[in-house]
């Protein structure tokens, strides 16, 4: 009789006795699943179109920074060596910001870079048209006409005309530069074409 009572006493107060615990809940409910993934969609929408121009602005540094740092190695050399040096972009494809650092006489291969490194994406315009090398003398100056008959690596012609300026934009990206060889000074200079005139970076 005295379990009866007991039961009776927890059945007054309002509890229920039962054989099984009852086992406690864990995780998310459908709708909380259902929000979570929505804003996570939402947030990815916003997100993968900056994270892409983002990639491509990489790749236009990386290939101006390239360039710029091609032309100072070949104009270092040329003074090392005492012997004129060039640099050739290959320009053989739209997308192909390769180049090559080579002594003209004898005709011998220095440094390289492949656009595949980094600069998928990149496509190059360059000042004048058509001209794809510059050449540095033993003094570091740029010639203002390019001795030599071919590219060593490519065998690619050397036009006669030295390039000054090298575009490098590519498509989607947000942020393109300019490689500048500014003439007399010979000073080898990364810019902003869209930057103020005001701005240091300016070109």
């Amino acid at each position: 009789m005295d379990w009866q009572c007991r039961v009776l006493d927890f059945q007054q107060r309002g509890l229920v006795l039962s054989t099984y615990a009852k086992l406690k809940q864990f995780g998310f409910s459908l709708t909380e699943m259902l929000v979570a993934i929505l804003i996570i969609g939402i947030l990815a929408a916003v997100a993968v179109p900056n994270f892409r121009t983002w990639m491509i602005n990489s790749q236009i540094r990386n290939a101006a920074e390239s360039i710029s740092n091609g032309l100072q190695r070949a104009r270092a050399e040329a003074v090392a060596r005492n012997t004129n040096v060039a640099f050739s972009l290959s320009m053989a494809a739209p997308q192909d910001s390769s180049w090559y650092v080579y002594t003209v006489t004898p005709a011998s291969g220095i440094d390289s870079r492949l656009s595949n490194e980094g600069s998928t994406a990149v496509s190059l315009t360059v000042t004048p048209t058509g001209s794809t090398t510059v050449t540095f003398n033993n003094f570091g100056n740029a010639l203002l006409t390019n001795p030599g008959a071919t590219v060593p690596a490519t065998g690619a012609a050397v036009p006669a005309t030295p390039f000054t300026t090298v575009g490098v934009n590519a498509a989607g990206g947000s942020k393109n530069l300019q490689v500048e060889i500014l003439i007399p000074s010979n000073i080898i200079k990364m810019c902003d074409p869209a930057a103020a005139s005001t701005s240091p970076s300016s070109c």
